[in-house]
């Protein structure tokens, strides 16, 4: 009994699993490959070397970026149907398990695959499939910058995601706005992301500017809405802006300009409500709040 307990405990292998490799020669052989696709994804929670497989089985990362590029005739004009949007979906789904496993994200990287996925993130379409194609893009790279490895953001910044995560905190449902501030905070918490941002005015200010909007929206909907449920999201999004503020105060410059342009609503305790039970963020505002008025 005991050797069973301890079997069911031990993470199951996907190098193992004769049902993996057949959908992954479906996916490379086309026999069926959206349902290899979607199979695959579901698989993904329960392997921890699934991303192993996909990245050294021959094709796999072919089709992959065959299913990607096939869907940007569909971008402009903004024709993308729910069908297709659910299918490439599962491609990048796919792609998320490679760019959050260590022992390939670094090949996923020098390969240049998140280039591929910057279309999706371009559009400003609000239709419902390019809102959940730009969520999920924004997963793959949400999964490269979640464990602090400098060589992501090196190479996040000599790309051009940090326009777009400002582009999408604008124009994106609140979720995606969620994820796209998430990968921004992450960006400054590193010395180097910090460094780019506060280089010049001009990137310090849209930046600013694109956290003050966001402010004036959060403030907006709890004037105008008082249920639970979105004192909750907004609470998720407000913790993100509040921490961005946070790490931009770590740069002299950038704190004396946060002195006279912070918005209002931070200092006036319009968000009390919805952060009475985050103390982390209660305490992250406090020390914002102490940061710039030492600048004054």
């Amino acid at each position: 009994m005991d050797c069973q307990h301890r079997d069911r405990d031990q993470p199951k292998q996907a190098l193992s699993d004769e049902q993996i490799y057949q959908w992954v020669s479906e996916l490379v052989t086309g026999a069926n490959r959206e349902r290899a696709l979607l199979e695959l994804g579901k698989k993904r929670e329960q392997y921890d070397d699934l991303a192993l497989v996909l990245w050294n089985s021959f094709g796999v990362m072919t089709v992959l970026l065959e299913e990607i590029i096939s869907v940007y005739p569909y971008l402009n004009p903004p024709v993308l149907t729910a069908s297709i949007s659910n299918r490439v979906c599962n491609a990048l789904a796919l792609l998320q398990c490679v760019a959050s496993n260590v022992q390939t994200r670094g090949l996923f990287l020098t390969a240049n695959l998140p280039l591929y996925l910057y279309p999706f993130l371009s559009t400003n379409a609000r239709q419902r499939s390019f809102e959940y194609l730009r969520l999920t893009s924004l997963g793959v790279i949400g999964a490269l910058v979640k464990n602090d490895t400098p060589e992501v953001i090196n190479f996040l910044l000599t790309t051009e995601i940090v326009p777009l995560c400002l582009n999408i905190m604008e124009i994106s449902s609140e979720l995606s706005k969620t994820v796209a501030i998430f990968i921004l905070q992450k960006i400054l918490l590193d010395d180097q992301g910090l460094s780019y941002i506060c280089t010049t005015y001009e990137r310090f200010h849209t930046v600013a500017s694109v956290l003050s909007k966001m402010i004036d929206q959060l403030s907006s909907n709890i004037n105008n809405q008082n249920s639970q449920q979105t004192s909750s999201s907004s609470g998720r999004l407000l913790k993100h802006v509040v921490r961005c503020y946070m790490r931009l105060s770590d740069n002299l410059e950038a704190r004396k300009a946060l002195a006279n342009i912070l918005p209002e609503p931070l200092r006036d305790g319009t968000f009390s409500i919805i952060l009475q039970d985050d103390v982390a963020t209660k305490r992250c505002l406090a020390q914002l709040l102490s940061n710039i008025t030492d600048q004054q």
